[in-house]
């Protein structure tokens, strides 16, 4: 099943008018930056019939888009009222000069701090691999291996050690 996407003016209008908007992205993306009026309800908390009572409608929101389009058929059986998805996600509702409140003391999100360790690793195990011995060279090939782990199951070492780090414990506080 599929939702209607709305613009950002549409879904502000709906917003006005008794709507509730929810921000399906995970915690620590909803921490840092999000739209005022949005709840954040994980996609991967959500379950049929639990959003939306005593609202006129439901507009579903993430960064981009692309996750409310993929996870529709689970957003549509959440709704209990008329649902709706942002088409572009935050990211069109700031390229529509809507306001986003953004707090730049939390940490960026799991997924971008993988992103920045594992290319850092595997930069520096073949800049290592070169200049030193080729033997490093097996740092990237781990890597490598971890984020294919990662794909494949569906769990990230990395992302769980990082989870863990004082600066994302404090924030989760």
């Amino acid at each position: 099943m599929s939702l209607p996407h709305i613009s950002p003016a549409k879904a502000r209008e709906l917003l006005q008018g008794g709507a509730v908007l929810v921000d399906i992205r995970d915690i620590d993306e909803h921490a840092r930056e999000r739209i005022a009026a949005a709840r954040n309800m994980p996609v991967s908390k959500l379950c049929e019939g639990a959003v939306g009572e005593g609202h006129a409608a439901i507009v579903f929101h993430c960064k981009s888009g692309n996750r409310t389009r993929m996870n529709a058929p689970l957003l549509a059986k959440a709704a209990q009222v008329d649902a709706y998805i942002l088409d572009g996600g935050i990211e069109a509702w700031k390229k529509a000069g809507l306001p986003v409140v953004l707090d730049t003391k939390k940490p960026i999100e799991i997924i971008r701090q993988v992103q920045i360790a594992a290319g850092s690793l595997a930069f520096l195990g073949a800049v290592l691999g070169y200049a030193v011995h080729p033997g490093f060279y097996a740092l990237s090939g781990a890597v490598g291996a971890g984020l294919m782990f990662a794909g494949v199951t569906g769990t990230c070492a990395m992302a769980s050690l990082l989870k863990h780090m004082p600066w994302n414990l404090a924030a989760a506080a």
